[in-house]
């Protein structure tokens, strides 16, 4: 077993990731461990992180899950904004990940925002973003403003004209259902199980799972071997063995569902790039990979998600993380932070295929990432575009 907490005892004082039962519940938090492997104040500083999520689970089941006006506000600017940035910058599908995302910096940390009550539905919230739903936002905006007509949110430049009647109303100007409806479609088909929502263990849980089901379905491709990566043979079981951490796990089918799934995510190989690794791989890592830093918790596959951006020359992370509690660029670069981060291990790499676009889309020269030599991304980007 090469992650775990007994591993921790002996080492120096630090900042020690960990999961724990508090009321009743299972929390994961950082404590402090001492020379000698006590944890001090471990379950105080949980039990606050605990009530604070609990505040946080609160304010996020009070939305409604088709989105608020402003979710849909933020949601068309950023897909409206990028298009006119496509047609008129021609930057690589990577760049363009990169350029949407850095426009949501400042955006606010927030948890448990797919926790809804009731049934399983398909959560539209931008106003807040944890560091999934940051991921998946950004690359459904991405893969619409690569694909669709700027008329769709309103744009004139269309390529049927300014009075063109696709994605708009010819009396009222554009259609928000047209625009809603391809956004929903767009969310749908990379935050379920063959894009297909079929009840809560329908849900891509497990971000290792999330990467080889939309690699399957050729919206990612998984780079993590190419890049020098290992087996990791930890087994993944944290939901099933933490049932009362999970609402919806009190129901046995999901249970079973999500048993019989983590059995089959434990017969596939999975690579990642240990933490030692990442420097020496950072040149061929590009602007826009989804990067997946893995978990030094038992039973659990990843820690943390984000995106990967050249910054100032250097690979650093573009994230929704919980310290800072608001999207952001690391400061130092990636492989410092997953060092520094006891909680987190290595990585795991996924690389975003840009989807094809149909006959009726402006077509620009821009190169695919294909095309594009890993390091021409690093360029000096140390002034970012003004944030929404």
């Amino acid at each position: 077993m090469r992650r775990g907490f007994a591993r921790m005892a002996g080492r120096a004082p630090g900042r020690l990731w960990d999961c724990r039962s508090v009321g009743g519940r299972i929390g994961c938090g950082w404590g402090w461990v001492g020379g000698g492997g006590r944890v001090g104040r471990f379950v105080a500083a949980l039990a606050l992180a605990l009530a604070a999520s609990e505040s946080s689970r609160a304010r996020a089941q009070s939305r409604p899950a088709q989105g608020t006006a402003r979710d849909w506000e933020i949601a068309r600017a950023q897909v409206e904004w990028a298009i006119g940035h496509r047609l008129a910058a021609n930057p690589s599908f990577g760049d363009l990940i990169g350029a949407i995302g850095e426009r949501l910096v400042g955006t606010a940390y927030e948890p448990h925002t797919l926790e809804l009550p009731g049934p399983e539905r398909l959560v539209i919230n931008l106003e807040a973003l944890d560091c999934v739903t940051f991921v998946e936002n950004v690359l459904v905006m991405t893969r619409l403003a690569w694909t669709a007509d700027p008329a769709l949110v309103g744009g004139a430049d269309s390529v049927h004209g300014p009075d063109s009647i696709v994605g708009r109303d010819p009396v009222t100007g554009p259609d928000p259902d047209a625009f809603q409806a391809a956004y929903r479609r767009e969310l749908a088909a990379i935050r379920y199980r063959g894009g297909v929502l079929d009840g809560y263990a329908s849900r891509l849980h497990y971000f290792s799972e999330w990467i080889d089901d939309n690699a399957a379905r050729g919206n990612v491709a998984p780079v993590s071997r190419e890049l020098g990566g290992i087996p990791d043979s930890s087994p993944i079981d944290f939901m099933s063995t933490h049932p009362d951490a999970y609402r919806q796990l009190a129901d046995p089918a999901a249970r079973t569902q999500i048993a019989a799934i983590e059995a089959r995510l434990n017969a596939s190989p999975r690579f990642y790039l240990p933490e030692a690794a990442i420097e020496a791989a950072a040149p061929q890592i590009r602007e826009g990979d989804i990067i997946a830093a893995t978990s030094t918790v038992d039973g659990l596959d990843i820690a943390h998600t984000g995106i990967a951006v050249w910054r100032g020359g250097v690979l650093r992370l573009m994230h929704a993380p919980l310290v800072g509690s608001n999207v952001q660029i690391s400061p130092e670069s990636l492989a410092e932070r997953i060092v520094r981060t006891r909680g987190q291990d290595g990585i795991m790499v996924a690389r975003p295929v840009a989807p094809e676009r149909s006959a009726d889309s402006p077509a620009d020269d821009s190169p695919s990432h294909a095309d594009v030599p890993p390091r021409s991304l690093a360029a000096d980007r140390s002034s970012p575009p003004t944030p929404r």
